[in-house]
């Protein structure tokens, strides 16, 4: 910080020096961004002009037990205290106390964690480890990889393929495609492409055409289906109870391996310990991260059942997991995570997230009555959404020239609201501590931002 002594020279310094995620500086520097943040408690944060923001989404729907809790910051200096890193093949305390308590909490034999530093890098691994595993099992020729148009499953170099056309991710930049991708639709109830007028038929047909691109494609090419259990940027994409049973059948019949990617969806944000719980099904891999130490520190981790992870354990190198990363199974952020689970759990907040979140759900569905953008409510837990159209009655959306992330954002910042929409839709994914007067707090805010874009874009009801 030397030479910075005031907060506009700061400010400045970022716009001058820093590469921030998805924004331009000339637009941020015209904005008077980026808004420098200083302290948080709860859904709260502070900035550094001591203006206090409500955060809808906790960072990147991803702080899970709340702002300022330091409990995980003394778990963590302690553990730096002792020992901050690790031999070479070796491994330290925390991350063996992690792994162990991870099976304890994961769905049916979720057993062994390969430790990594985020999403993206525990989707990559999960990938990695399914072709990997079939290698070993004898199916060499399975390298193809299904996924769900407009899903997200990371920003790397397999990953950034992950989603299909239809994920809104700009690829351009990173071509040519990165081989055997191949793409399904996305069961949403509410934009079903396959025509489902109800949640059970989308999920019946989306699931269908997973065993179909698997027919089409030869069983003996694909490796495995990469899938969140809700799916977030296509607004909330509740699917149909038949979807992932029928998922976890259709794998077991051709020998595909399941990966449910709960890097949003797990710890508690969908009102269970992790959201495939809903449904019953145990993947063959689970890819985590945020919530396992709510963003305190970097972490994430590909957990693979018993039989998965069985194919490696063989006594010569040719058996083993060629993956190595410098900052997997860190053990400062391994301390952090188990305090932080010990919060989630002392807490009840994945209680919390079921019942606040059925709340702010109902909430937000009185609010659909009287503004005519609101097209669609939907979620599970605190992952809550609300799909935005021009046109209730043909779900038409507003054009990019409308403008809607741009001036929702803008009535949002008004009402000290951190939440930026798309054109499409408002997600909304809070803290798990949020308390029923906060989700007031925030739905009042939404109900007021409606109804003035609504005027500026003179948005009526028929």
């Amino acid at each position: 910080m030397t030479g910075i002594d005031s907060r506009e020279e700061l400010r400045r310094s970022a716009v001058k020096h820093l590469w921030m995620h998805n924004r331009g500086w000339s637009e941020m520097a015209e904005r008077g961004e980026p808004v420098v943040m200083t302290g948080g408690k709860g859904v709260h944060v502070t900035d550094n002009t001591g203006k206090q923001w409500l955060d809808v989404n906790g960072g990147y729907m991803s702080v899970n037990i709340g702002y300022g809790r330091t409990e995980v910051a003394d778990a963590a200096y302690e553990q730096m205290k002792s020992l901050a890193y690790f031999p070479q093949a070796t491994t330290t305390e925390p991350v063996a106390r992690l792994a162990q308590k991870l099976a304890e909490i994961t769905p049916g034999d979720l057993s062994r964690t390969f430790f990594v530093s985020g999403g993206s890098e525990a989707n990559e691994t999960s990938i990695k480890i399914a072709r990997a595993y079939q290698q070993r099992v004898g199916e060499p020729g399975r390298y193809k990889v299904i996924s769900r148009k407009a899903s997200y499953h990371g920003a790397l170099g397999l990953t950034t393929w992950l989603g299909g056309p239809a994920s809104g991710s700009t690829r351009s930049d990173y071509g040519p495609e990165y081989p055997g991708m191949i793409y399904v639709p996305q069961p949403n109830p509410y934009r079903c492409e396959l025509g489902g007028q109800t949640p059970s038929e989308c999920a019946e047909l989306c699931a269908n055409a997973v065993e179909d691109a698997i027919k089409f494609h030869g069983p003996q090419s694909v490796v495995a289906i990469i899938a969140e259990p809700v799916s977030v940027p296509a607004s909330v994409a509740v699917p149909g109870d038949e979807y992932w049973p029928r998922l976890r059948e259709i794998c077991d019949n051709y020998g595909v391996l399941l990966i449910a990617d709960e890097v949003i969806t797990g710890f508690g944000r969908t009102g269970k310990m992790f959201a495939v719980e809903h449904w019953g099904v145990v993947p063959d891999l689970m890819s985590v991260a945020k919530g396992i130490v709510s963003s305190y520190m970097p972490l994430g981790g590909s957990i693979a059942r018993e039989t998965i992870a069985d194919a490696f354990a063989g006594g010569d190198e040719s058996r083993f997991l060629q993956h190595v990363l410098t900052f997997a199974g860190h053990p400062v952020p391994a301390a952090a995570s188990l305090k932080n689970l010990e919060i989630l759990e002392s807490e009840k907040l994945v209680e919390n997230s079921a019942e606040t979140g059925a709340y702010f759900l109902d909430q937000l569905k009185e609010l659909q009555p009287r503004h005519p953008m609101i097209g669609n409510v939907s979620g599970l837990g605190l992952l809550v959404g609300i799909d935005l159209v021009k046109n209730r009655e043909t779900k038409e959306q507003f054009p990019k020239a409308a403008k809607v992330a741009e001036r929702l954002t803008a009535e949002f910042e008004k009402r000290s609201l951190i939440l930026r929409p798309a054109d499409t839709s408002i997600t909304m994914g809070p803290p798990l501590c949020i308390t029923r007067g906060e989700v007031d707090e925030i739905v009042k805010g939404v109900d007021e931002a409606l109804s003035e874009v609504e005027q500026q874009l003179a948005v009526r009801a028929d």
